[in-house]
């Protein structure tokens, strides 16, 4: 598969040859389903958590007496039966996360690469360099080609001035190759991808 390399300013660059290990797979949704997956558990905080009767802030003395009120036994008022007692078995911190081998994670990134290919949703740009961090510069340079919720892959380095430019445009995501990952690539309308991200990929998922 060839495409026209493009520079920001709007003119071509030549062409290259995708890799057809990275982007000529036929993408399948149970591989990128378990991915996504494994990704978004692991982002969870998991610090939802209530209190058991141990830790909630009533008396421990003993309400009424046990025998000859016509009412149920009980002890102190934190019992989870009461109104502001403890919780029962209730959620506490916990980590989400799940195993998913390396191996299965390349698969995975080298499959939303392939879906993204066969949606024809990839540019490849010679490079992502702005001289001043200015957003306005940036923005009057991607006008023209009309992306929506972009995503740009850059090399082992993103570009100081780019990144910073990027940083209040809501629409716009730009990552190292090392943080290529297939959440934010699916979720993505346009893939972007420099030529030294092209590169990256190719080292990372050889």
């Amino acid at each position: 598969m060839e495409l026209t390399v493009i520079t920001l300013e709007g003119g071509e660059d030549g062409r290259v040859s995708l890799s057809e290990t990275l982007f000529g797979l036929e993408p399948r949704a149970d591989i990128l389903h378990r991915v996504v997956r494994w990704q978004r558990n692991k982002a969870m905080q998991g610090t939802h958590s209530t209190k058991t009767r141990s830790e909630t802030n009533f008396s421990k003395r003993k309400i009424y007496r046990q025998k000859g009120v016509g009412r149920a036994r009980h002890g102190d008022r934190n019992a989870p039966i009461f109104r502001g007692g403890g919780v029962y078995k209730g959620p506490t911190p916990r980590s989400h996360a799940h195993k998913l081998t390396k191996k299965f994670r390349a698969l995975g990134l080298r499959h939303a690469l392939s879906a993204k290919a066969v949606a024809n949703e990839i540019v490849v740009l010679d490079k992502a360099v702005l001289e001043s961090g200015r957003t306005s510069a940036l923005v009057s340079l991607l006008k023209n080609f009309g992306w929506r919720r972009t995503l740009i892959i850059d090399g082992k380095e993103v570009n100081t001035e780019f990144a910073k430019a990027a940083s209040n445009l809501g629409q716009l995501s730009v990552l190292p190759v090392a943080g290529a990952n297939v959440y934010d690539i699916l979720r993505s309308n346009t893939l972007v991808i420099t030529k030294a991200g092209l590169a990256g990929l190719e080292e990372k998922l050889r």
